[in-house]
């Protein structure tokens, strides 16, 4: 049986989907773009500050069913441009400092609302 997941204090869907869903023991969440939650705008700042808003959406969508970046054992980043991959590894390295999950980067012509990342996961529940 799935479970639809809804954190507040990640941002709301910009479309007819979920933040996540629960099934079984996996939790797949749903791409996050670097919008702030308080406002439904894109970040100002780049691509370094898009990133650490994804981050950080991602890490409330987890936190609100009592998971943490740890459970992740999967994610998918789209990026308009592959050559801006250091910054994004660096950035992505700090919030998946141990045992990182395996990931897959691909590049992409857009993304919504003109983002220049987004980045969706799989994790396990306990």
């Amino acid at each position: 049986m799935k479970r639809i997941v809804f954190s507040e204090d990640a941002p709301r869907p910009v479309g007819p989907y979920s933040q996540a869903v629960i099934s079984d023991k996996f939790v797949f969440c749903s791409g996050q773009i670097g919008l702030d939650p308080s406002t439904g705008k894109l970040v100002e700042g780049g691509l370094e500050a898009e990133t650490r808003q994804c981050l950080l959406n991602l890490e409330q969508v987890l936190t609100s069913i009592g998971l943490i970046t740890r459970n992740v054992v999967k994610t998918t980043v789209f990026v308009t441009d592959l050559e801006d991959l250091k910054l994004i590894n660096d950035l992505y390295a700090y919030h998946f400092k141990k045992d990182p999950p395996a990931r897959s980067i691909v590049e992409v012509g857009g993304l919504p609302l003109k983002a220049r990342i987004m980045i969706e996961a799989i994790a396990e529940t306990y």
